[in-house]
């Protein structure tokens, strides 16, 4: 019924969308033009009925009706009103059929128009095919009893077949009726629901936008092909500074982005963008973006974005300006590296001549006394301005060889047993006689230095001090423990950082800038290994290191080393080192001491 009312509304609007006149209109429109068609054709084929009151009267009375469909206003009316007209429908057709009946057969089929009409309004949805089929039944009868006359059980029964099978139709339209209602007043609550979301998706996606603007970081969202799908407004201005010089777009390939600041380009293949596409996620790549004087130092970060079967779908990245970081960083170096170039020069000058000073056999023990506290406390500031100089400047390159780690680890034993002996620690070597591979010997010796001796300094009590060295699997691992004073949990995960110290080593008043565990991650990775830090308040220390046994990256390629992969040569008969053994002539030296005992201290948290 709905269908055939949007045709006849020449389907240029759903039917429910029309005004409540209009829809009342087209409801009887088939109904009038049923009862024109058939008056004009009676009118032209059978003469004798033109003159028929019943006829002009249904005529008049429809047409009357049909007026009265557009001239009243429905919609001002209580909902429902308009089923009048239907049920009034069934006065014209009944003199219509009387009028015909000896004439035109089937009139009384035209009664299926008011009966549709009240089934599909929903408007009754129980009792409307009832009453369909009631005012169906008195069409056929109120005929039979006006004028009086005998009646009989064939009489009734004869005209029963059209209230019958308009009952047939008008339940089955009753039932398709309403369930059409249901499920337009289930579609209703849907597209009620899902404006709603679509209302709180646009908020979100408001809100989105605004803070995406608000934050001063650059935001990249990329599907899996690389398409932008999202950039806030501080990416748009990192996008056009890196543009080439009259570009006003372009891909990333095309953009101004160097590895450094001496402009060297960044390949393709390593941009951001692209490393994203293929998957990677990474943090705090950092990259300079356009040209100077307004170049920028970016930190790059990218997460994989993915779909609830696990593949992907895109990409997010991050750039953060941190170009006034790395000029704080860089101009912070620099004034290290200055401050301890130029306190090398008097501190060398101050043990020169207190050893000349002391010298002399004939000096009063007093003296002698405060020279060697001056150079004691000369050795020490030496020993942070070490520290400092390999913290502020470049690190140096490794030089990888194949050498013995076990000897390597002897000679810090030996350079510690003194300071060792005088604090009361017991050095002990748990290693094998031999175990080579390609490695930095200077560079570890420095990393055993450090450790050592802050294993010595932190033992303020005495106590075995134990480094232990064995193969496991691909690695070499290296452990050097002590009994010591310890640091909480907390404290050791940043125990590798500059300039940090625990609050142990603060409140005992041990002297340390916190740069020696800076030096020792920095020289274990690039051997391509890593080193942790285990310890608890009062239990001591363990740190251990892991190295590839087949040295760091490219050591094949170094005079003197075997191609990278080949296995350490282990002799497995182990030896221990007790805490007095001296250093062999021409052994290696301490590295960053002068005529120092101590190695450079670790510094704890």
């Amino acid at each position: 019924m709905d269908r055939l009312l949007t045709v006849l509304s020449l389907d240029r609007i759903s039917f429910h969308e029309l005004s409540m006149r209009r829809r009342v209109l087209l409801s009887q429109m088939p109904l009038f033009v049923t009862t024109v068609v058939l008056v004009a054709g009676i009118w032209a084929v059978h003469e004798p009925l033109r003159d028929d009151l019943r006829v002009q009267l249904a005529l008049a009375l429809t047409v009357t009706l049909t007026a009265l469909c557009v001239l009243v206003p429905w919609d001002r009316l209580p909902y429902g009103a308009f089923l009048t007209i239907p049920v009034l429908d069934f006065v014209p057709i009944t003199l219509l059929r009387e009028g015909t009946l000896s004439t035109v057969t089937g009139v009384g089929i035209m009664a299926a128009f008011p009966v549709i009409w009240l089934t599909g309004s929903g408007r009754l949805p129980r009792a409307s095919a009832p009453l369909g089929f009631l005012l169906t039944l008195a069409m056929v009868w109120v005929p039979l009893l006006v004028p009086p006359r005998p009646l009989s059980a064939q009489l009734l029964t004869a005209p029963l077949l059209i209230p019958v099978m308009l009952l047939g139709i008008g339940l089955t339209v009753q039932v398709l009726s309403n369930s059409m209602e249901r499920q337009n007043a289930e579609l209703e609550a849907k597209d009620a629901e899902l404006r709603r979301l679509l209302g709180v998706t646009a908020r979100r996606e408001r809100l989105l936008n605004t803070v995406l603007d608000t934050v001063d970081v650059g935001v990249l969202a990329i599907d899996e092909h690389g398409h932008d799908i999202l950039m806030n407004r501080r990416q748009h201005r990192i996008h056009d500074l890196s543009l080439p010089e009259g570009m006003r777009d372009g891909a990333e390939a095309d953009l101004r982005i160097y590895a450094d600041a001496g402009g060297t380009p960044l390949p393709v293949d390593r941009r951001p963008a692209l490393r994203a596409i293929r998957g990677e996620s990474f943090s705090d790549a950092l990259v300079w973006a356009g040209e100077p004087p307004l170049q920028r130092v970016l930190s790059v970060s990218a997460r994989v974005l993915r779909d609830e079967d696990g593949g992907t779908e895109g990409s997010v990245l991050s750039f953060n300006d941190v170009t006034e970081l790395v000029a704080a960083l860089q101009a912070k170096d620099d004034f290290l590296a200055g401050v301890s170039h130029e306190l090398r020069t008097p501190l060398t000058s101050i043990r020169g001549y207190t050893e000349l000073l002391a010298m002399d056999e004939q000096l009063p023990g007093h003296v002698r006394s405060g020279l060697e506290v001056i150079e004691r406390n000369a050795d020490q500031l030496l020993v942070l301005v070490e520290d400092l100089l390999r913290t502020a400047g470049p690190v140096l390159e490794l030089q990888p060889v194949r050498a013995d780690l076990v000897q390597v680890v002897q000679q810090s034993v030996a350079a510690s047993g003194l300071r060792a002996a005088e604090a009361g620690v017991d050095l002990r070597v748990d290693a094998p006689s031999r175990l080579v591979l390609p490695c930095d010997p200077v560079r570890l010796g420095q990393v055993l230095d450090n450790l050592l001796s802050n294993a010595i300094k932190y033992s303020p009590h005495g106590g075995p001090v134990t480094v232990r060295v064995a193969p496991a699997g691909t690695t070499v691992q290296v452990q050097v423990a002590d009994r010591g004073m310890g640091m909480r949990a907390e404290d050791a995960e940043h125990v590798f950082g500059r300039f940090f110290r625990s609050s142990n080593a603060r409140m005992s008043a041990i002297p340390g800038l916190g740069l020696g565990l800076a030096v020792v991650r920095e020289i274990v990775e690039r051997h391509g290994g890593t080193v942790r830090c285990d310890s608890a308040p009062g239990e001591g220390t363990v740190f251990t290191l892991v190295l590839p046994a087949d040295g760091p990256a490219g050591a094949g390629d170094v005079d003197g080393a075997e191609p990278a992969g080949s296995p350490a040569v282990l002799e497995p008969d182990r030896a221990v080192v007790g805490q007095h053994q001296d250093r062999a002539a021409g052994d290696r030296p301490v590295l960053g001491q002068e005529k120092v005992p101590a190695a450079p201290q670790r510094e704890q948290p």
